[in-house]
């Protein structure tokens, strides 16, 4: 048997084969077959193997050889005889699978080698006839190993054969297995041939298809026993069997190398494919291989195609023709790869034949042909949404949102199936992102997510209560468990998309660590049996990503609700819509634009466009007309116009309306064609005739109808006065009658209330109620212009905009997306929690409501988040625990997965998980028998008889059936969710059954530990640092809640806030501030609590915080423990509790005492909160104050001298505690500035304080620690106990505090007289102690102690004088030059800020009048007067009691301001001038300037204050009413005048130097010559100008006034002369010209003192004689 065959490879196959062949075959039947078996296997004996072959049988190398090898095989299978035809198929099965055939199988080809394999292939798809069941079986298994082949190219004709035989045999196998076979060698075909196709490779990989999922939709009923296995089995023994090992008669093993078939890339071209029926395309530039499969694909497309006859309806064998050619569709496009998409080709194939072939079959009722086409939609929406994005929007609505959305009548497998598919697809979730994208954000495109959403919502929610449905209660269940379960996939896919995108930082917000490549994939579908992971449509598409911007869709999506929200609007009132469309500018403002929007604007309502059409207001008329205008009737004959016009609008019932539409349309058409009637006339008339007819025709209520010679004879004369031709008016009325004029969305089938608008977007509502109306199949010829229909719209949608894919990845978009689907998610989970007790669906809710939070919070959408957790919160039942049951403790373990999960994120929303926690509590307090808080928190520390029966009952609650208590109760009875504490509802008994169904639940309770309890607030250390601070927030609120309970106050929050505190306390200094700023106000208005035990214990609960924060180390310059402590110091200032503020003072105490190493900037707020307690009223908390300070100042290195602690407690002389530290405990004072700042401070307040004892002992203590311990501060720490310690104190003594208004004030008084002078003395003393650090606040020093020579007291005055004096005495020789200046300026600061004061008093005399006794005065107005009445001052007998009160009060007022003003500014220039006298050697020509200028001010403002004599006259009538003295304005002067006579004098003596360089010759002669000039004044000789120079008869005697004043004036006169007639001779010759008038005058003067007189005589001696006598 060896030798059998020959040698070559062929022959170990062939020979055998043949061999069986001649055995079994009929000798005298079968006498060729046997005679060619013969030749062949002699043949075989002497051939021998030849690699270099071209011919299709390996090893042969001519055509002849091969022809003889072959025809054997070809004979026997042709043979029809199943002896024969078997071996002869097992050795065809073996040629091919060991791959020894090759080349190109076509069954047109031309040549010899590929001709004789074909006709090899032919006979055995033929044989497979022969009705044998081995014979079927071997047929598909050959036909399988053909595909098979590496070596073998089948061509497009040759291939369409072998799956015409396969698809027949499952047609019409001898059995089921055979079928499924059959059945299962397609759908492995396909997969080889589309995998091939995809790779452009014989070579490419395939995935192996799995039976038993083929048998999902259809043939379950083929299997026989094994049946299933046996196919399998085939496949796999066909598709793994490699490159045979073929084992010789040696026994060694084999494996020739066979020679690959040759792709043709480029090479030759496929030139004419099958032409396809409509269908013209260049096949040219596309490989054979994929010609192939494109043919394969567009038969199977027209295969799924065929409908039955009307003859034969019921065609159960083209019906399992139809599923077969639909299950290998699904499988080739389950395995279908990238090129589909990207291929233009490939494309147009799916357009054109699959999603026809889906349209078509839509319209069958055969529930499994629904499913397959689900299933191919399915793998459409997955694959190919980015090109089918038109198609995708046709058929979703069609086959899914259809179904969805009928919820009376639905078929329980039909909505099951979409259900499921809608759950597979949404588990996609960019799916449902680029369904939102780019369709409800698509102006042209329905809105299909939202459709689903509330398709679900009303599935879910399940028929309306009274409406007729034929649904069961078990399929009504199941639907609206399906539905939630969908909703519930949706939101989640939704967050998973959006975790996706955060975590690869579209959004700045790292989630996860994972790889950012991970965005780019998307599970793809695996193919039957396979494993393969296809890449997504998102991945493959990317390009339209960086297309779209979220904006630009937050645009679209703007103006597609706009659109429909007009487009509603206007069906509703068109004139409104009109004018919405037109403001937003969805349609210009003109009757062109809005005639093209009611044309072609899908939605609008038709009968409303013809009654807008219809009015006859101006603006519609116009719209009318562009209307009817846009049409081009051109060619058309009158019924075919008038049904092309009719068919977008409904013709008005108003016969006024009709007229004015048809009137247009018969001027339109004549115009449109000329030649058509006489007239438009004749066209209005006709119209308005065939609109009769049309009516007439097809109303049912009609009974008699119209005949044509009716309406013929209706019609005559209506072409003026003519007949129009009765040929064209029977043509018309034949057409009307037998077709009726309708518009193209009428149906007879009307619209259902769930149908939506959507339909009419597509323009597919005639469409679709066309296909849905079928309830059979129909023949092809019937839908044929349907599917003419929907190709013309695919094309014509191609072009629009919603044909570009879009695809984003900002996380930005789900904000639309939730706006859309919150709604109706949160109704459907609300619904189905609150009304189903199924522990699964109740689940399913809480898992939606999870991911909705989760997706709500991320996204910042607070109202949707607080919906979705307040709802979840009440669903927890925690408010009525009577009513619980398992589904709310669920929805308890739901909220505190959702606090752990999304906490980040919650914000507000922490307050109600926190409320729920905080019930929890509470009924597991309940539950455990421990008795309330409100039993240690009652208001009053008598225990009442009530407590003690609650102490009683609870130990043992759980234990006893019935409990009467009234914490109980009240819980039993419940409240609403609202209510601030549980129970506050207390009225109402309880019976026994309610407290067992309390109890029972409290056990359901025990299902959550105080683990998950509190781990929420462990976990709060993991929240960011926003999160936190919400947290805090919410805490605080809710524990306020708690304790302001009036029935049952708790602490369950406020212990949580001080462990949440304390997990956090080690946040950075920024979070922890701004957490602080949250618990600091929660403790202050709580410790403030009228409830004395809640007060406790919340400052208990602070000073724990307290204690574990001081444990932390505060770095310098720090203010934090400040912070931290001052809630102590609030509640100090302001509780009105005894027992509070004793126990602050006893926290701090304890604080300080045990923490005192680490205190630093804390002690001002310890200070300030003892400072508050040491002027408590009551005795104990001051005594309790002393005491701590006490100890705290003995722990801080300080000693305390406690004597008289009591006495100083009564009188307030608490100073007297601090005295000076031995030098050598004191630490580095910059390292503890924490300690002296408060001490120091303090003392700086308690200078002000009103007790004289206090002030002045606190001066002496402040000070003697400065200057005992200032030498161990720093530079820096003396700048700031100056600023914030010294300067403080002399705040109350400046001149601006405007205490001498007011000189009956003891504090006023006793601080200007008394302690100003300690204050002043212990200022210098330290300044002059430490002047080398104080030295560069020198002028602020100096501004301090010249201030107080404002002050009205003549204590302060004096003590600034000797204090200002005793500091230049001491540092004199010490000044610098600009040190010196620096005095000078702050005294000339100092009396020029007098000035200002001072004219406004000045303006109070201007504005009143004095006058005098028995001298009416006019009426005037009194400014000071509080009703602003008049107030007349009339003569009365000379009675001082007839002048006006108020304005003498005023006067008297400004004399004694004056007086102190006057007596300030000569004290300023005294204190100059002596200044000038002690250290006028060290003074430079800047000091000295200074000091000029300071005299010249005074000096000035003296000479006006003497000139305005009005203002004398009437201080001078005052003063003499009043009877005081006047205020001494001429003394004023004279001694301003005499100082800087003096100091000038004194400069040009000693320093002629000087002098020369400030010019102070000229000063000089110019202030005697005013002086000369005052006093000539006052003689009333004043010099004057020639041209006023009257001729004088005789001089008049001075009155005693005037004697007087030139008295005063005297001493004056006479120092100037005498300054005059010391200076230099030469000095005098140059001002001689000026001062000769003046001197001529003094002599004729009357003078009342004999001093002038000498001293004149003198001067004119020795100054003026010697010039006159040189001259």
């Amino acid at each position: 048997m060896s030798s059998l065959g020959g040698q070559s490879r062929c022959g170990w196959l062939l020979g055998p084969s043949l061999d069986k062949i001649i055995k079994n075959a009929a000798w005298r039947k079968h006498s060729h077959i046997v005679a060619a078996s013969k030749s062949a296997l002699d043949k075989l004996q002497t051939l021998a193997d030849d690699p270099s072959s071209s011919t299709s049988l390996y090893g042969v190398s001519s055509s002849s050889d091969l022809d003889l090898l072959l025809l054997p095989l070809i004979l026997a299978v042709d043979s029809s005889s199943p002896k024969v035809v078997e071996p002869a198929l097992d050795c065809c099965y073996k040629l091919f699978s060991l791959r020894l055939i090759r080349g190109e199988i076509d069954l047109n080809a031309n040549d010899d080698s590929g001709s004789i394999v074909s006709r090899l292939i032919d006979s055995v798809c033929k044989c497979s006839g022969l009705g044998e069941e081995i014979v079927e079986l071997l047929v598909v298994k050959t036909l399988l190993s053909v595909v098979r082949s590496t070596t073998v190219l089948v061509k497009a004709d040759c291939l369409n054969q072998i799956v015409k035989t396969c698809y027949n045999i499952y047609l019409g196998g001898v059995n089921g297995t055979n079928q499924i076979c059959a059945k299962a060698v397609l759908a492995q075909m396909m997969a080889i041939i589309f995998a091939r196709v995809e790779a452009d490779s014989v070579q490419a990989t395939f995935n192996t298809v799995s039976v038993t999922e083929l048998l999902e939709f259809n043939d379950r009923g083929l299997s026989e026993g094994s049946s299933v296995q046996f196919a399998q089995n085939l496949i796999n023994e066909v598709v793994f069997t490699n490159v045979v090992d073929v084992v010789d008669g040696s026994g060694d093993v084999t494996s020739p190398v066979v020679p690959e078939v040759q792709e043709e890339k480029g090479g030759e071209k496929v030139g004419e494919g099958e032409s396809e029926v409509g269908e013209k395309e260049d096949l040219s530039g596309y490989t054979k291989i994929r010609d192939s499969g494109v043919m394969v694909f567009k038969n199977l497309c027209k295969l799924s195609m065929k409908f039955s006859s009307q003859e034969q309806s019921d065609d159960q064998i083209l019906l399992r023709g139809k599923m077969l050619s639909l299950e290998l569709l699904k499988v080739i496009m389950d395995n279908a790869g990238p090129i589909w998409r990207t291929n233009e080709r490939f494309i147009n194939v799916i357009k054109q034949f699959l999603c026809l072939s889906l349209l078509k079959n839509s319209a069958l009722s055969v529930m499994s042909i629904f499913q397959l086409l689900c299933s191919i939609f399915q793998s459409l929406l997955i694959k190919y949404r980015s090109v089918l994005k038109s198609e995708i929007g046709i058929f979703f609505p069609m086959l899914i949102l259809r179904v969805l959305e009928n919820v009376l009548q639905p078929s329980f497998i039909q909505k099951m199936t979409i259900l499921n598919l809608l759950d597979k697809i949404s588990q996609d979730s960019q799916i449902m992102i680029d369904i939102f994208v780019n369709y409800d954000c698509d102006v042209d495109s329905p809105n299909i997510f939202e459709r689903t959403v509330n398709g679900l919502l009303k599935t879910a929610l399940g028929p309306p209560p009274g409406s007729t449905t034929t649904l069961t209660p078990v399929h009504d269940l199941t639907f609206r468990f399906e539905s939630v379960k969908c909703l519930v996939i949706i939101v989640k896919s939704m967050g998973a998309w959006m975790d996706q995108q955060l975590r690869i930082g579209e959004f700045g917000v790292v989630r996860s660590t994972s790889d950012n490549n991970d965005t780019a994939l998307e599970t793809g579908h695996t193919s039957l049996g396979g494993d393969e992971v296809a890449l997504s449509d998102f991945e493959l598409h990317q390009e339209a990503i960086n297309d779209h911007s979220t904006a630009t869709l937050e645009q679209r999506r703007t103006y597609k609700l706009e659109l429909q929200k007009g487009i509603s609007l206007f069906n509703r009132k068109p004139s409104k819509g009109i004018e919405f469309l037109i403001s937003n500018k969805k349609v210009d403002a003109t009757p062109e634009a809005v005639a093209l929007f009611l044309k072609n604007t899908s939605g609008l309502n038709e009968t409303v466009i013809g009654d807008y059409l219809g009015e006859r207001e101006d603006f519609s008329l116009k719209v009318m007309h562009a209307y009817v205008d846009s049409f081009k009737f051109d060619g058309m004959d009158f019924g075919e116009a008038i049904r092309f016009f009719l068919r977008g609008f409904r013709l008005p019932g108003e016969a006024q309306k009709i007229d004015r539409i048809m009137e247009k349309f018969a001027e339109r058409y004549c115009k449109c064609n000329p030649n058509s009637f006489t007239s438009a006339d004749t066209a209005y008339v006709l119209a308005y005739s065939v609109i009769m007819l049309n009516t007439d025709a097809h109303n049912s209520m009609v009974k008699d109808k119209m005949s044509k010679a009716d309406f013929i004879r209706n019609n005559r004369g209506i072409d003026d006065g003519k007949d129009l031709p009765e040929e064209s008016l029977g043509a018309l009325y034949d057409q009307i009658v037998k077709n009726e004029i309708k518009m193209k969305a009428d149906t007879s089938i009307p619209q259902s209330k769930q149908t939506n608008s959507v339909n009419r977007l597509l323009g597919l509502d005639g469409i679709l109620n066309l296909v849905w109306k079928q309830t059979e199949e129909k023949p092809l010829g019937a839908n044929g212009a349907l599917i003419k229909h929907i190709q013309e719209q695919f094309k014509e949608k191609s072009g629009k905009s919603e044909s570009t894919y879009y695809a984003v990845t900002d996380a930005a978009i789900l904000r639309f997306m939730v706006e859309v689907c919150w709604g109706p998610m949160l109704a459907a989970f609300s619904m189905t929690l609150d009304q189903s007790d199924d522990r699964a669906a109740a689940n399913y809710c809480l898992q939606g409501f999870r991911h909705a939070v989760h997706v709500t919070a991320v996204m910042g959408m607070q109202t949707q988040r607080d919906a979705f957790v307040t709802t979840v919160a009440k669903f927890t039942y925690l408010h009525c625990a009577a009513d619980m049951k398992q589904k709310n403790v669920d929805a308890v373990k739901a909220i505190i997965a959702i606090a752990i999960e999304d906490g980040n994120y919650l914000q507000d929303s922490w307050e109600h998980i926190l409320t729920c926690l905080s019930r929890f509590e509470h009924l597991q307090l309940l539950g455990e028998g421990a008795p309330s808080d409100a039993s240690f928190l009652s208001g009053s520390n008598v225990e009442t008889t009530e407590d003690k029966s609650l102490k009683n009952n609870f130990p043992s609650l759980k234990k006893k059936g019935t409990l009467q208590n009234p914490v109980v109760m009240a819980v039993v009875r419940g409240s609403s969710y609202d209510s601030t504490s549980l129970g506050a509802n207390t009225s109402g008994l309880v019976t026994p059954d309610q407290i067992s169904s309390f109890l029972s639940n409290l056990n359901l309770l025990e299902q959550i530990g105080n683990f998950e309890l509190n781990h929420i607030f462990a976990h709060s250390q993991r929240l960011d640092s926003e999160a936190i601070v919400a947290f805090v927030k919410a805490l605080c609120k809710v524990s306020m809640s708690e304790l302001q309970s009036p029935t049952d106050p708790r602490v369950f929050s406020l212990t949580k806030i001080v462990e949440v505190a304390h997990y956090n306390m080690n946040r950075i200094r920024l979070v922890w501030s701004r957490i602080w700023s949250v618990l600091s106000d929660f403790f202050v208005s709580v410790g403030l609590s009228e409830n004395l035990s809640v007060a406790i214990f919340v400052m208990d609960s602070l000073r724990q915080l307290s204690m574990k924060f001081l444990e932390r180390e505060e770095l310098a310059n720090y203010n934090f423990q400040n912070e931290f402590l001052r809630p102590f110091v609030i509640v100090m200032q302001k509780s009105n509790s005894v027992e509070i503020r004793e126990l602050i003072v006893r926290c701090l105490s304890q604080m300080i005492l045990s923490r005192v190493g680490n205190v630093k900037s804390g002690w001002k707020s310890v200070f300030m909160a003892l400072t508050a307690a040491a002027a408590d009223e009551r005795k104990n908390v001051v005594v309790l104050a002393f005491e701590t300070m006490e100890k705290i100042l003995a722990e801080g290195g300080l000693i305390c001298n406690t004597e008289n602690v009591a006495a100083a407690a009564a009188d307030g002389s608490s100073v007297s505690v601090v005295k000076e530290a031995d030098g050598e405990n004191l630490m580095d004072v910059d390292e503890n500035a924490s300690y002296w700042i408060p001490l120091l401070s303090g003392l700086s307040l308690l200078t002000s304080d009103p007790r004289l004892a206090i002030r002045k002992s606190s001066l002496e203590v402040l000070f003697n620690i400065l200057k005992d311990h200032g030498h161990v501060f720093s530079r820096s720490f003396w700048i700031t106990v100056i600023n914030s310690v010294i300067f403080p104190v002399f705040k109350n003594v400046s001149g601006d505090n405007k205490e001498d208004k007011d000189q009956s004030s003891p504090k006023s008084s006793s601080w200007d007289s008394e302690t100003c002078s300690v204050a002043t003395r212990c200022l210098v003393d330290l300044f002059i102690n430490f002047f080398g650090v104080m030295r560069a606040h020198l002028g602020a020093v100096v501004s301090l102690v010249a201030g107080l020579l404002k002050n009205t007291g003549q204590g302060c005055a004096r003590s600034g004088v000797s204090g200002l004096m005793r500091l230049v005495g001491e540092l004199g020789g010490m000044l610098t030059e600009d040190e010196w200046s620096c005095i000078f300026l702050s005294l000339k600061e100092t009396a020029a800020s007098l000035l200002p004061s001072f004219l406004k008093l000045l303006k109070i005399m201007d504005r009143i009048e004095i006058g005098m006794p028995n001298v009416a005065q006019s009426s005037f107005y009194d400014d000071d007067d509080d009703d602003g009445r008049e107030t007349p001052l009339t003569s009365s007998n000379g009675a001082v009691d007839n002048y006006d009160d108020d304005n003498l009060q005023t006067a008297g007022y400004v004399v004694s301001r004056m007086k102190t003003h006057i007596s300030t500014q000569l004290l300023i220039m005294q204190v100059a001038t002596d200044l000038y006298n002690m250290q006028q050697h060290l003074l430079k020509a800047s000091s000295v300037k200074i000091v000029l200028e300071l005299f010249s001010q005074t000096v000035s403002h003296a000479h006006e204050l003497s000139a305005n004599t009005g203002l004398h006259l009437k201080l001078q009538r005052a003063c003499s009413i009043l009877e005081i003295t006047d205020p001494p304005v001429v003394h004023f002067e004279n001694e301003s005048y005499q100082n800087i006579l003096n100091l000038l004098h004194h400069l040009l003596t000693s320093d002629p130097s000087l002098s020369e360089e400030m010019g102070i010759e000229a000063q000089l002669f110019s202030i005697c010559r005013e002086i000369i000039q005052m006093y000539l004044s006052c003689c009333k000789l004043e010099q004057q100008q020639p041209q006023q120079q009257k001729l004088v008869h005789w001089i008049l005697p001075l009155n005693s006034a005037m004697k007087d004043e030139l008295g005063v004036r005297t001493s004056l006169l006479v120092s100037a002369l005498r300054v005059l007639s010391e200076v230099d001779r030469e000095r005098f010759r140059r001002y001689a010209s000026t001062l000769f008038p003046l001197l001529v005058e003094l002599v004729r003067c009357e003078h009342t003192s004999r001093e002038v007189q000498p001293v004149l005589s003198n001067l004119f001696q020795t100054c003026i004689g010697p010039i006159i006598m040189n001259v």
